[in-house]
């Protein structure tokens, strides 16, 4: 296996259809990316574990989809409007802007935690240790400046009459203020979860490192409502699913790791990331965050309504604890491709790309390629109507055999079936296995069998 880096990833998502660069055409949009047709159909296969391991599969969940744009007197309750910010700094020599705590822990390589100091702290570590610029070498930056990261609009017809609401920087609050709505439709009873998958949007400072920090992202939220009491147990639980999930994205328990807070929010009383070892270094795909009865507090004060519980069984009225579990689905997409992506010397000395994507996320399971194109292209398109009823697949028929098979390696589909002049009296496939290269003859009868199978 070659070692990785993130310039050959970047080149071969774009070269591939998995990533583009945003509004590409015009230059671009500093970190905005568009998911081409392998990246959907990635994403959505992720989605779809995602949701089976936490809504569909698991007793008392249920998922919703909240709107965007929401009353603004959410983010005052949330906390957002008065301090969701990050500290930034400009250059004074090259103009360029950026996040003290990222400067701090990229200069001390990660030996210096900024999330324990205070601004002042964060001023002194940077004047002292004279910490560069990452693009002009100098150290001559200006005072930390708090920058609050809600992306803000208007609604209203005249100017007169408009109002300031906000762009939902997380995904959570739609669950928190949907909570009494779910129970009572559902009829359920604490502990129970709600899950969604939806856009979010930080107007933030980006360092780049492709997709993994975007001003649009979407997030795949899980909170769990809970007694007290017993709030440390699921805890617990959900740390070991999010370790689980990303393993049942094919990511070996190795490159993961636990990373728990040493500075927690006021509110909170336990807080743990799960980190994966991407080509750039350890960073978070996943939190997972103990946080108390805190948010249904907020929001029981600043609307007014009641947000308490009532337990059937013991008449009691409280507010339930919130576990919340909350991934990065763009982030979860990158350490699958950073994962999978690899240049392999074979034994004749040619290298290939491949992306090793296991069966069930890969964007293609099957590619149906004829042989020649000339007298196999009609049974091989029968071929591929038949099985595209059943799973996601391309055809192929331009270039040899042999270019056809590097494509689909390259972007990593698990199988491919020839059509040869053999099908047409035996009714027999070449079935070729991406990873192995082995090859195995198959009656098309048994084709769809022996592909389920491999997905499973």
């Amino acid at each position: 296996m070659a070692e990785k880096n993130m310039e050959q990833i970047v080149a071969h998502c774009k070269n591939t259809g998995f990533i583009f660069p945003g509004s590409e055409i015009y230059g671009g949009l500093a970190n905005s990316w568009d998911y081409g047709p392998l990246g959907i159909e990635l994403k959505n296969n992720i989605k779809k574990i995602w949701w089976e391991k936490f809504v569909q599969n698991r007793e008392n969940s249920y998922g919703i989809d909240c709107a965007i744009l929401m009353n603004p007197r959410v983010w005052e309750a949330s906390g957002h409007v008065a301090s969701f910010s990050d500290p930034l700094v400009d250059c004074k020599e090259c103009k360029a802007r950026f996040r003290a705590d990222n400067l701090i822990s990229d200069f001390s390589n990660h030996s210096v935690n900024p999330d324990l100091m205070t601004r002042e702290e964060m001023s002194k570590y940077l004047e002292e240790n004279h910490v560069p610029c990452p693009l002009c070498k100098k150290s001559n930056f200006t005072p930390i400046r708090e920058f609050n990261l809600l992306f803000q609009t208007h609604r209203g017809v005249t100017k007169e009459s408009q109002q300031d609401i906000y762009l939902r920087p997380e995904t959570a609050q739609g669950e928190y203020v949907n909570f009494l709505n779910v129970q009572r439709t559902m009829r359920a009873k604490v502990p129970f979860g709600i899950g969604q998958i939806g856009k979010a949007f930080r107007n933030e400072i980006t360092p780049g490192n492709f997709t993994f920090r975007q001003i649009e992202f979407e997030q795949m939220e899980y909170q769990f409502f809970c007694h007290e009491g017993e709030d440390e147990k699921y805890y617990q639980e959900f740390k070991q699913k999010s370790k689980e999930f990303f393993m049942a994205l094919g990511i070996p328990e190795n490159k993961l790791k636990f990373h728990d807070h040493d500075k927690l929010a006021f509110y909170a009383k336990a807080a743990c990331d799960v980190y994966y070892e991407f080509p750039f270094g350890w960073d978070e795909v996943n939190g997972i965050h103990n946080r108390t009865n805190y948010d249904l507090t907020r929001h029981q004060e600043y609307s007014g309504k009641s947000m308490q519980y009532l337990d059937p069984v013991t008449n009691e009225k409280f507010i339930p604890y919130v576990i919340e579990n909350s991934y990065g689905l763009d982030r979860a997409i990158l350490a699958v491709i950073c994962n999978s992506y690899d240049r392999e010397k074979l034994p004749d000395g040619e290298e290939r790309e491949i992306m090793r994507i296991i069966p069930r996320l890969a964007p293609f399971k099957v590619a149906v390629l004829p042989l020649i194109k000339k007298d196999l292209a009609e049974k091989a398109h029968e071929l591929f109507a038949d099985l595209a009823k059943d799973f996601r697949t391309t055809y192929d028929e331009t270039g040899s055999i042999g270019k056809r098979y590097r494509r689909q390696d390259q972007i990593g589909t698990p199988l491919c079936v020839t059509v040869d002049y053999d099908t047409l009296n035996d009714n027999c496939v070449t079935v070729r296995d991406r990873d192995t290269m082995e090859q195995i003859r198959l009656p098309i009868s048994e084709l769809k069998a022996h592909i389920k199978s491999i997905i499973e």
